[in-house]
Formats: structure tokens, C-alpha cells, sequence
């Protein structure tokens, strides 16, 4: 299997429709969060919501520069996402994540295996593989919390058995 084709199923195995590492992906998941999950703040962890936002964020970002563009997001911007008080603004959120998801894999999989030591964008900021990598990382490091918030939130709504969840 090419370095490209092989990169794009590892993506998508975290982002979409895989079941290899933890049994199940972000896409599932999510699909299965409702909006007051996804809101729900527990202390001053980020929500599902927001982590949905910063993954996509990355995503976005990443599939601009694959695109052509440039390099436009900053970390310090990651985590400034409208609020979101309406199940329509959650589906409209997962629903973009979905299409960036699908774009950059589509992107990884037909990018030239010739061309993946190439710098992206500029070289401190590492190859075009490298970035994939960390793409690939970052996203099961917060898929990785995403799991846990569902399952504390799960479990805390059983305690108070409130219909808030």
C-alpha cells in the first residue's frame, strides 16, 4: 500500500469509520452525542462540543494547506468556537466535521508519496508527513477524551436521572 493511501486510512480510521484501536471512532461517537452532552461542561474540562471544534479546526487547517493554501490557523484560536445552544448548531458543527474529515482524506490519499518529506509550508514547520502524523495523533488524543467525558456525563446523568442529558 502507498505512504498516502496508508496515511488516509489511519485518518480515517480515527476520524470516521474505524473500530481498530478503541473499538469504535469520533464520527460514532459523536453521532450519538446529543446537544446537552455536548454542551455539558464538567469543572473546567472543555465540552464535547468544543473538543468537536478544535479537532475540525485542525482538520480545516491542515485540509487548506492540501488545498493549496496556506497555513491560517494559530493555536490560540483553536478553541474559540461560537456558541453552540441549538441541537441545529450541534448537527451543523458535526456535519462540518464530517465534510473536512472526508475532503482531507480524499486529499492524504491522492497527495504524490513522492512529495511527503517535501516541507509543509515552511520547513520549521516539519514534512507534509509529519504534520499528517500529528493530525493523526492529536485526534485520538482528544478522541481519547471525548470517550470519557461521554461515559463521566452517562454516568452522572444515571445519578441524578435528569432528563438534562
Amino acid at each position: 500500500m502507498s505512504k498516502s493511501k496508508n496515511l488516509a486510512n489511519r485518518l480515517k480510521e480515527v476520524l470516521l469509520d474505524g473500530e481498530w484501536i478503541a473499538k469504535t471512532n469520533i464520527l460514532e461517537q459523536l453521532s450519538k452525542t446529543n446537544l446537552n452532552q455536548a454542551i455539558y461542561k464538567m469543572g473546567d474540562h472543555n465540552s464535547i462540543a468544543e473538543l468537536t471544534f478544535h479537532i475540525n479546526y485542525y482538520v480545516g487547517g491542515i485540509l487548506n494547506v492540501f488545498k493549496g493554501g496556506d497555513l491560517e490557523i494559530r493555536d490560540q484560536f483553536s478553541f474559540d468556537m461560537e456558541i453552540i445552544d441549538t441541537e441545529t448548531n450541534w448537527k451543523l458543527l458535526l456535519d462540518l466535521y464530517k465534510e473536512n474529515s472526508i475532503s482531507i482524506i480524499e486529499k492524504i490519499s491522492d497527495f504524490p508519496d513522492n512529495q511527503w518529506d517535501d516541507p509543509f509550508i515552511k520547513k520549521e514547520y516539519g514534512t507534509y508527513e509529519r504534520n499528517v502524523e500529528g493530525l493523526i495523533e492529536h485526534s485520538y488524543y482528544h478522541f481519547g477524551q471525548i470517550s470519557l467525558l461521554l461515559k463521566l456525563i452517562n454516568s452522572e446523568s444515571k445519578k441524578i436521572n435528569s432528563a438534562q442529558f
